[in-house]
C-alpha cells in the first residue's frame, strides 16, 4: 500500500534550470547493458511519468512501476514525491555546475567560453524532451519549493555565467558598465525560455542547436566592445 503523500508544490510561476554536461549520468536512458543503481533508476524513472502525467499527478506508485521496483523500495531512497523531485534538480544541477567548471577551464577567452556555457545547456536537452519538460514545467510548480531548496544551486551556476563575464570585463573585451550579475540571469533567463518553449512545441532534431549559436551571437553581440569610432557616445 503506497503511502500518503504530502507535497508542498501549488501553481505559482517561477524560474526552471535548463542544464547541459556531457557525462552519461545525465542521460535519461541507460547505454545498453549498463548496470544502473536503484537510486538512479529511480529518478529516471521519475523523469518519464513526471514528464507524462506531470507532478501533481504523478504518484510514488507509478514511478516504483516504471523502474521495476516494489513501491516501499523507493522510500529507501526517498522521503517522498517532493524528495524525488528535489533529488533529481540537485543531482542533474550539481554535474552541471561541475561540468561547466570542468569544461570552463579548457577554452580560452570569456568569449568562447560563453558560447560553450549556451551549447553545453541547449546541447543536452536535444533528444532529452521528457527531461527538459521536468527541469521547465515541473519545476516552475512552487517558487517557496525552489527557493527553499534550489536557491544555492541557482546562486552557484549565476556565479559561474557572472564569473565569465567578469572575466570579459577584465580582459577588455566585454563593456565594463554592465552588471555581469543581470547578465547572468538574462543569459539564463533566455536559456529557460528557449528550452521551455521547445519542450512544449514539436521539439524538432537540431532545433536547439540552431538556436544556441544564434543566442550566442545575440549576447555577445551585446556584450562585446565595439572597436569601431563612435558619436562620442559611451558604451
Amino acid at each position: 500500500r503506497e503511502r500518503p503523500e504530502r507535497s508542498e508544490l501549488t501553481a505559482s510561476p517561477t524560474c526552471a534550470i535548463t542544464p547541459r554536461v556531457t557525462e552519461p549520468a545525465f542521460r535519461t536512458e541507460a547505454p545498453a547493458g549498463a548496470a544502473i543503481d536503484k537510486r538512479e533508476r529511480i529518478l529516471r524513472a521519475a523523469i518519464r511519468i513526471f514528464a507524462k502525467k506531470g507532478f501533481h499527478s504523478a504518484r510514488v506508485s507509478d514511478i516504483a512501476k516504471a523502474a521495476r521496483i516494489a513501491d516501499g523500495t523507493v522510500y529507501l531512497y526517498f522521503k517522498s514525491k517532493d524528495d524525488i523531485l528535489l533529488s533529481l534538480f540537485d543531482d542533474r544541477f550539481e554535474k552541471l555546475i561541475a561540468g561547466l567548471k570542468a569544461e570552463l577551464e579548457r577554452v580560452p577567452g570569456a568569449a568562447a567560453k560563453l558560447r560553450r556555457v549556451i551549447e553545453m545547456q541547449l546541447g543536452l536537452l536535444e533528444g532529452q524532451r521528457e527531461l527538459a519538460e521536468v527541469l521547465t514545467v515541473n519545476l516552475r510548480s512552487s517558487a517557496r519549493f525552489l527557493k527553499r531548496n534550489a536557491e544555492p544551486r541557482f546562486r552557484a551556476y549565476l556565479d559561474v555565467l557572472a564569473g565569465v563575464v567578469a572575466e570579459g570585463q577584465q580582459q577588455g573585451s566585454f563593456k565594463k558598465h554592465l552588471s555581469p550579475r543581470i547578465v547572468a540571469r538574462s543569459l539564463f533567463g533566455a536559456l529557460d525560455g528557449l528550452a521551455l518553449t521547445w519542450a512544449l512545441g514539436r521539439a524538432e532534431p537540431g532545433e536547439l542547436t540552431r538556436a544556441a549559436r544564434q543566442l550566442a551571437d545575440i549576447v555577445l553581440g551585446g556584450l562585446e566592445q565595439s572597436h569601431s569610432p563612435s558619436n562620442g557616445g559611451s558604451e
